[in-house]
């Protein structure tokens, strides 16, 4: 079994593999449970995405690895400034590779911020952009202005909003859902066929108004750190 560990700035993903299956997956928010589940199911490999050092107890364990800009990568990365470039972006077109292989691959990531990255069918990581993810933009709404309210997404919300609250719940759902179809249109116009993928929490609010054929996968990340596990012990 391979347990594949991806720290954020709240929480902590937990995954299992067995080979190139997830089998087991949950979320925490301390170390605890990973001590117990390593205890009771003695991991051959462990791979660890942080964004935080929260991860650092965990590399008294056997067979760790630390993903970082210098970690083997079964791609090649034209990334003009690597060390500056999250490694869950990274992560996310290798889970992306691993389910499209030889297919460009669009991975859009509908989080905190929106990030659009894109792999080529011949394994080349190119970059792609970083745009304000949803709570952002109702932030800035209401913080740079006067009298905005803070808003949530409604996803009910028509596109002529007829108060303050629908105007600016429609202004930030339907003009994020302009911005990905515009995206996906621009990269299909430069690259031909491309495979869109879309994950993380925002995802579910657009995946129905997404024009393209999309496959949403709300583990993406978890496949490509355990594709870059595999790779990694298949080269050692």
């Amino acid at each position: 079994m391979d347990l594949v560990l991806d720290f954020g700035n709240t929480s902590i993903k937990v995954a299992c593999f067995e080979q190139d299956e997830l089998t087991d997956f949950f979320v925490c928010h301390e170390l605890i449970p990973i001590y117990e589940l390593v205890q009771n199911k003695e991991p051959s490999q462990i791979i660890i995405s942080s964004v935080t050092k929260q991860h650092l107890p965990l590399l008294s364990f056997k067979n760790v690895q630390v993903l970082n800009h210098d970690t083997p990568l079964p791609i090649t990365n034209e990334y003009q400034t690597p060390k500056t470039l999250g490694v869950d972006r990274l992560a996310g077109v290798i889970g992306a590779m691993s389910l499209f292989p030889q297919t460009n691959c669009l991975v859009i990531d509908a989080g905190t911020c929106i990030t659009y990255d894109f792999l080529t069918k011949d394994k080349k990581y190119l970059g792609g952009s970083i745009s304000l993810g949803s709570q952002m933009r109702f932030k800035a709404l209401h913080n740079f202005t006067n009298a905005l309210p803070l808003e949530e997404l409604d996803l009910d919300v028509d596109l002529i909003g007829t108060s303050t609250k629908t105007a600016i719940q429609s202004g930030v759902f339907h003009g994020m859902a302009h911005e990905i179809n515009g995206v996906i249109q621009a990269y299909e116009k430069q690259f031909g066929k491309v495979q869109t993928i879309i994950c993380g929490g925002d995802a579910k609010y657009f995946e129905s108004m997404i024009k393209a054929p999309i496959f949403a996968d709300s583990n993406l990340v978890l496949r490509g750190l355990h594709t870059i596990l595999r790779y990694n012990v298949s080269v050692q």
